[in-house]
């Protein structure tokens, strides 16, 4: 699978996003606002995980499909992924 630069981007904002929690903990900010970042950046992870998941999948069940290959097994794995992500 190729990562294009929206998928780049998403995980980029992930990174400033955790940049920022850091700097919030060594500020000794109320963690109240600490969690409520922590939960954001969960919330994104989450998403981009879902993203992945499912545009491998379609790039090969596309794949398979041209091959004449059955597509349950890899529907399956995609579902277990996205299972043990959480």
């Amino acid at each position: 699978m190729e990562y294009n630069d929206q998928l780049k981007n998403r995980v980029k904002r992930m990174e400033g996003q955790l940049r920022g929690i850091l700097k919030m903990m060594e500020e000794n900010k109320d963690c109240k606002d600490v969690i409520t970042q922590l939960s954001a950046v969960r919330s994104a992870v989450d998403r981009t995980i879902g993203v992945i998941v499912s545009s491998n999948l379609v790039e090969c069940v596309q794949d398979a499909e041209k091959n004449g290959e059955k597509t349950d097994e890899l529907i399956k794995e995609a579902v277990n992924l996205l299972v043990k992500s959480r």
